[in-house]
């Protein structure tokens, strides 16, 4: 099976959760592509594209947005799996139904939001002035939830041959 794994990420999160799923893709061939990279990668040709992005000021990468809105028609022809990466446990579904439309969500064969984490050191000093003030502190005890990435590669591979027609 060919496998892309379409995200984008502004301080490394998301890359990292992409990498860490194409890592459980055994015996499949597998491309990770950043979008901030390559804008429009060629999807055409792969039976399972999994997409994802990171929940930054409330909503994900507008490069996520553009990329499901262009491409929903071929999207909807292929095994999907959807992520989002954000640190509010009490905002993950309301952020993860902003980030893909409905008709994405309903066809995908897995969906799931993997936690967070801050990578102080990366943000610029306007960033950090706002993280300080909204979690009081300068750093924060937030984690990726590698269990839930782990849930998410089965989900995938257990529905695989049940191809939903999002009808």
């Amino acid at each position: 099976m060919k496998i892309a794994i379409v995200y984008c990420s502004n301080h490394g999160t998301a890359e990292k959760v992409a990498f860490l799923i194409a890592e459980k893709q055994e015996g499949n061939e597998v491309d990770v592509v950043n979008l901030l990279k390559t804008p429009n990668p060629a999807i055409q040709q792969y039976d399972r594209i999994i997409i994802g992005g990171s929940i930054y000021f409330g909503a994900i990468q507008k490069q996520i947005k553009r990329f499901c809105d262009y491409n929903e028609d071929v999207l909807e022809q292929k095994e999907l799996g959807l992520f989002i990466c954000c640190m509010l446990d009490e905002q993950r579904k309301v952020q993860f139904e902003n980030a893909f439309s409905e008709k994405l969500r309903l066809h995908s064969r897995a969906n799931s939001c993997f936690g967070g984490e801050l990578q102080f050191e990366k943000l610029n000093f306007l960033e950090k002035l706002i993280v300080r003030k909204v979690a009081k502190t300068g750093a924060a005890d937030l984690h990726i939830d590698f269990t839930a990435i782990d849930q998410f590669v089965n989900d995938l591979n257990n529905k695989a041959g049940n191809v939903r027609t999002g009808s």
